[in-house]
């Protein structure tokens, strides 16, 4: 049997990139031959080879390469760790207000204390994760934790939209059938709104999963993003990605473009409702009801559809799409209780009236 010379033997392998990580186009291992004896060697970067199965080829782990050519980007990764503490302060806050306050437990805060408990999953889900990778260059990402990471970012994101169409419903029925409003949102009819939204989000999610399990990845194993973004590693893919592609687009239409048409169609009909009101100052007051929602919806919506606008219609910088995906998946988060703490009459009534309760308890300990 003839002995094979080292450029036969040589397998494709993983170069070391740049920024130190993997390159782009290369993968897997070098064989090093010795004379009268064959060593298998494999490179640094061998735990990121690929796993295959009768159909489909899966790496080990991918590679994060977070921003390219950024001087000082740490202190951008100290801002996320900001983001993150002011967020799960501010909504723990939100969360504990609606629940030791009886006069909260309404169904509005019910839908309330829901996008409260999202954010704070959702933030919990991406930034703890992006701050352990970049801060301590830990950039390697296993394989099955990737897809379980996108899993959860994504599925948080779409209960947020959800809520804030839940939220729509609620002001929509208040101002255009407020006779019927105590008998229309109750708390059983908001419960089941919620319920049947996580069930058919985390089904819809679940099923994104499923499809993008399915692809094969035999060219490059590095994430120009932060974190396991679905279009960055779908782009790596190298196999039939008709499915996908069709899941992606469900996906993308259930949890950006049907919300915001609702969103809209609710808004239409309570701009026609106010505007039949006869009186200035209830109209006013009517409106006040509103502003805290729409200021919610315009800090979720107009990011991503920011993002996905400009992504079909020029090139967008990788770096640039990593800024903008971040901070849509924080920003939200972290304004959302504040926006319901300062702007909403109820809330500050039942801060201010915990806060006395608690002086007065305090004071009668002390005698």
């Amino acid at each position: 049997m003839e002995r094979p010379c080292p450029e036969e033997a040589r397998g494709p392998r993983l170069e070391p990139g740049p920024e130190g990580g993997p390159d782009s186009k290369l993968l897997v291992a070098e064989f090093a031959m010795e004379p009268g004896k064959p060593i298998f060697k494999m490179t640094p970067e061998e735990k990121a080879a690929p796993t295959f199965n009768a159909t489909f080829i899966r790496p080990a782990k991918f590679y994060l390469s977070g921003f390219s050519n950024t001087p000082h980007v740490k202190y951008y990764y100290v801002f996320l760790c900001f983001v993150y503490i002011m967020t799960l302060l501010g909504n723990s806050f939100l969360l504990s207000v609606i629940y030791l306050v009886r006069s909260l437990h309404t169904p509005k805060y019910m839908i309330v204390f829901n996008l409260a408990l999202t954010d704070l999953c959702g933030s919990t889900a991406l930034i703890p994760k992006v701050l352990d990778t970049f801060l301590f260059d830990r950039r390697y990402i296993v394989y099955e934790a990737c897809l379980s990471y996108m899993f959860f970012v994504f599925l948080f994101l779409a209960v947020q939209s959800w809520t804030l169409v839940t939220l729509a419903y609620d002001r929509f029925i208040a101002i255009c059938f407020p006779l019927r409003y105590h008998s229309i949102v109750t708390k059983p009819a908001i419960a089941a709104i919620l319920l049947i939204a996580w069930i058919v989000l985390l089904s819809l999610i679940t099923f994104t999963a499923e499809a993008f399990d399915r692809l094969s990845f035999c060219n490059s194993l590095v994430i120009k993003s932060l974190f396991c973004d679905h279009s960055p590693v779908f782009l790596l893919a190298c196999n039939d990605t008709s499915l996908n592609n069709i899941m992606a687009y469900v996906a993308f239409m259930a949890v950006l473009c049907i919300p915001l048409v609702l969103i809209a169609l609710s808004y239409v009909c309570i701009s026609i409702a106010l505007s039949r009101i006869a009186s200035g100052e209830e109209r006013l007051k009517a409106c006040k009801t509103c502003t805290s929602h729409l200021i919610l919806v315009a800090v979720f919506f107009l990011p991503i559809l920011g993002t996905n606008i400009a992504s079909v219609a020029s090139y967008i910088h990788p770096n640039a799409r990593i800024i903008n995906s971040s901070l849509t998946h924080t920003i939200p988060a972290l304004l959302n209780p504040i926006v319901y703490s300062l702007k909403t009459e109820e809330v500050l009534i039942s801060i201010k009236k915990l806060y006395k309760r608690n002086r007065i308890s305090n004071g009668t300990k002390k005698w």
